[in-house]
């Protein structure tokens, strides 16, 4: 069977794609807001809490690499549907959980795979597929932004549920909200994709993976990812808890959330917009070095609001940028054919990180009563990322030809 034409317009998969990203990675961005409401309600630790968001981290990075397959093989559509109906699922249960265990498989378990079949892989996979070359790393972008304006709009609106509703009814209104992603995902239906057949690939899903691993520069890619991964989820879960143990207003670390998801708008439109002009891999090495200096900076300077504004608008700006840069290198490298599954797996190096950054958190910080250890490791990592990505070579790979890095 011939590849089918492409036939969906730019504006509808960057309208669409968008819009699911917006609600799937918005109403994540903000549950550090439940840390604390939950565990007082519940009587539980704080590790517990980080225990079952470090789950879902790695749960979306595992079954991320299942969502990629499937989409490649039967289009985002189908995959999308899947998604929103488990995110239901999961905010209904996070909402009713009852026990640590519980919640570590509907806060954990079934909210990371749910992430797994709404946001970038799946979606970034229809515009590798869509959208010409030209244009595809200041697409993804656009998309990344979106996730990013998500994550500005959701932080107050989920505050303002759990001060209104109460956090259980809160998440329930939630789990209905992420059924709007069913709707959405019609308009990522691609033709080529019809009676559940794919376009034709001149590689099977196991060649496709040996050549990826063998090749140094994804390797250094995952690498780079896992610190990121490490970062943002360390900052997003934890910062809550740690500006109100420094003596600071709960709605301090609110605005700190909405201003990383503002700032993020424009950092990721910047990082996919220069990807289309520059070499990727230095966005991607300075990225990762001002993350760290910022870090730094706000450890040093004395904690204020307004400390921690400048200190949520630079990250902001450095939060999600590595997004656009780091799968188009991939598509740039490996092609689109089998985009969804290796953006998959490098996401997989991300939620190990993420796992690691929010575990460690709350591990470390009931055993010292610090999270002090944990911003220091993600200095040095942040300094480790920025190097392993120089070297990284982003031309398309010559096969039927030695492969070197």
């Amino acid at each position: 069977m011939s590849s089918a034409p492409k036939t969906l317009s730019i504006t509808q998969v960057l309208v669409c794609g968008a819009a699911v990203v917006t609600l799937s990675m918005g109403t994540r961005h903000a549950f550090g807001l439940w840390l604390q409401p939950v565990t007082q309600a519940q009587g539980w630790t704080r590790e517990t809490f980080a225990f079952a968001i470090a789950i879902q981290n790695l749960s979306w990075g595992v079954f991320g690499i299942f969502a990629g397959m499937l989409a490649d093989r039967f289009g985002a559509f189908r995959v999308l549907i899947l998604g929103s109906l488990l995110y239901g699922a999961g905010l209904a249960g996070m909402a009713l959980a009852s026990t640590p265990l519980t919640f570590t498989l509907t806060a954990g378990v079934l909210l990371g795979a749910a992430q797994a079949g709404t946001t970038y892989a799946v979606v970034y996979g229809v515009i590798g597929r869509q959208i010409d070359p030209a244009k595809r790393s200041w697409a993804m972008g656009v998309a990344a932004a979106a996730g990013s304006f998500g994550q500005f709009l959701m932080v107050p609106v989920e505050g303002f549920l759990i001060s209104g509703l109460g956090w259980q009814q809160a998440l329930l209104m939630l789990a209905l909200v992420v059924l709007l992603i069913i709707p959405l995902a019609l308009g990522l239906r691609e033709p080529g994709f019809v009676g559940g057949s794919a376009p034709v690939r001149e590689q099977s899903i196991a060649q496709a993976l040996r050549e990826a691993f063998k090749y140094p520069s994804f390797q250094l890619l995952m690498a780079g990812y896992f610190v990121c991964g490490f970062q943002v989820v360390f900052i997003g879960v934890h910062m809550p808890s740690y500006l109100k143990d420094k003596g600071l207003s709960p709605m301090v670390a609110s605005y700190a959330l909405a201003l990383i998801g503002l700032f993020n708008v424009f950092g990721t439109y910047i990082a996919g917009s220069l990807g289309q002009k520059m070499a990727k891999r230095k966005i991607l090495a300075f990225i990762y070095l001002a993350r760290a200096v910022a870090i730094a900076v706000f450890l040093v300077v004395p904690l204020s609001p307004l400390s921690v504004y400048v200190f949520a608008s630079v990250m902001g700006l450095l939060w999600l940028s590595t997004v656009p840069p780091t799968n188009a290198t991939v598509a740039q490298i490996f092609g689109v054919a089998h985009l969804s599954m290796l953006g998959g797996f490098v996401f997989f190096s991300h939620q190990i990180g993420s796992f690691m950054g929010v575990w460690l958190g709350g591990y470390l910080y009931d055993r010292t009563g610090s999270y002090d250890v944990v911003w220091y490791i993600a200095i040095a990592l942040g300094i480790f990322a920025a190097l392993v990505n120089l070297p990284v070579k982003e031309a398309a790979i010559q096969r039927g030809a030695p492969q070197a890095a």
